[in-house]
């Protein structure tokens, strides 16, 4: 037998053991069933001292939209509050200690459509300001509250989202094994977009997803730049004001983010510089995106190619992901991070399937951006206003879909060794999911009467 060394960034033949029986074997130390478990930290923060500190080092004048936003719903609040539930994830929960590549905000609003480079249309996880290495099951959690509270929304009885919940899981579990099961090759890219549906057992959502994709097609950067720009007088275009979503800056100001596209351009693969280079920069302006990216700073840039066509770039700062205070102890280490921008990007990519040909970063003000196309032909589904009969449908199809975005940085063999065959981790998920779509209920109405007494600044309906 030919004997080579081990090489770097390959794996070692193996020898002894197996990932999946490891897997296995962990259960004996954090069983399945203890994920059902939930009880408040002591010294836990209280829902408004949490979202006040969330707003620390947001546009001021901006954060009373981001609390009006967190106060229409548990849902809702549930989305702007990513850093209260890891810090009870960490604090409050079992950890198997297996580590992923987390979305680090993988609720049920961030799944959705988006382009392909060929005109297509993919459906994956789509938000990845949060985005770490860290305890995989945090975003399997999150996914499954986010159900819940989605299914109350929307008016389920608490039997269908508590199934919702358990079908999300089921569905991770079962996908988890599949790919455990394949060739790492063909793992990699399992689970096609046209197979989803039935993979998942999802048809009573083709109706919906159809409409979401016709959207989705006209959902372009012409279009937009169509509404929301105007010709300068020069032969270009420029951005329309429409305070305070959309807003024209100072000179200076817009000098500065088209100046940071240089480094933008350099992150990018060399085979996009030539695409990139048939377009002039017209115009840059602020926009307000998100309910958990609130306040912070996000630019639209206009470009026109020779026959005045648009595409419209998205500047985007990025913070420090908020799961990174509470990752050491879950008993994770926590690297440094050199640009946070690079961070988004990078955890982007590593679990998309596919991912937008011009994703890159830039520095803006010493500020780490992420640089991405706007209105890439994305589309979603509003969880909270899908049929009640539809929602064990869609939590099935965004589980699946979580379990190919963990796969490309977890061995899957490993985790379908600890999910197991049978329904114990699905139904303590879904436990723990009722529980704390219980907890997120009452953090959101203690927000909403410190609104009510002016103890905290709220615009409504924005």
């Amino acid at each position: 037998m030919v004997r080579i060394p081990a090489v770097e960034g390959f794996a070692e033949r193996p020898r002894t053991g197996s990932p999946k029986r490891a897997g296995k074997a962990l259960r004996e130390e954090v069983p399945r069933e203890a994920h059902a478990r939930f009880e408040p930290a002591p010294g836990r923060p209280d829902a408004v001292e949490a979202v006040a500190e969330s707003n620390r080092g947001r546009l001021p004048e901006l954060t009373p939209i981001r609390v009006g936003r967190m106060a229409a719903g548990p849902f809702s609040f549930l989305r702007g509050a990513a850093g209260l539930m890891a810090y009870d994830l960490a604090h409050s929960t079992p950890v198997t200690g297996v580590a992923a590549q987390l979305c680090g905000d993988a609720h049920a609003a961030n799944f959705g459509l988006y382009g392909d480079a060929r005109g297509g249309l993919v459906i994956d996880l789509n938000d990845f300001d949060e985005t770490v290495v860290g305890p995989w099951e945090w975003d399997l959690k999150r996914l499954a509250t986010s159900l819940v509270l989605a299914g109350r929304e929307a008016g389920a009885g608490e039997e269908q989202c508590g199934e919702a919940a358990r079908d999300a899981v089921g569905a991770y579990r079962r996908t988890m094994r599949l790919l455990a099961k394949m060739p790492a090759a063909e793992a990699w890219n399992a689970i096609a977009d046209e197979e989803l549906v039935s993979h998942t057992d999802a048809r009573d959502l083709l109706g919906t997803l159809e409409r979401v994709s016709e959207k989705a097609r006209r959902n372009t950067s012409a279009r937009y730049a169509a509404k929301a720009t105007e010709d300068d007088g020069e032969g270009g275009r420029r951005f329309l004001d429409a305070p305070p979503v959309l807003r024209r800056v100072p000179d200076e100001e817009a000098s500065r983010v088209a100046a940071a596209l240089a480094d933008y351009v350099r992150t990018l693969p060399e085979d996009r510089h030539p695409l990139v280079a048939r377009y002039a920069i017209h115009d840059v302006a602020f926009r307000v995106v998100g309910t958990g990216s609130v306040g912070t700073r996000s630019y639209v840039v206009l470009l026109l190619d020779h026959r005045g066509k648009p595409l419209v770039l998205q500047v985007k700062e990025a913070r420090p992901s908020v799961l990174r205070p509470h990752l050491e102890a879950a008993g994770f280490e926590v690297p440094p991070v050199p640009h946070e921008g690079r961070r988004v990007v990078l955890g982007q990519k590593r679990m998309q399937v596919v991912s937008d040909i011009l994703l890159g970063w830039t520095t803006v003000e010493g500020r780490g951006c992420q640089v991405r196309q706007f209105r890439n032909r994305k589309g979603s589904v509003d969880p909270a206003a899908l049929a009640a009969d539809q929602i064990d449908d869609y939590g099935r199809m965004t589980g699946a879909l979580l379990a190919r975005a963990h796969a490309h940085s977890a061995d899957p063999r490993t985790l379908a060794g600890y999910c197991g065959k049978n329904e114990a981790l699905d139904e303590a998920v879904a436990a723990f999911a009722v529980t704390y779509a219980d907890r997120t209920e009452a953090d959101h109405a203690e927000l909403v009467r410190a609104v009510r007494e002016g103890r905290i600044a709220a615009e409504l309906g924005v």
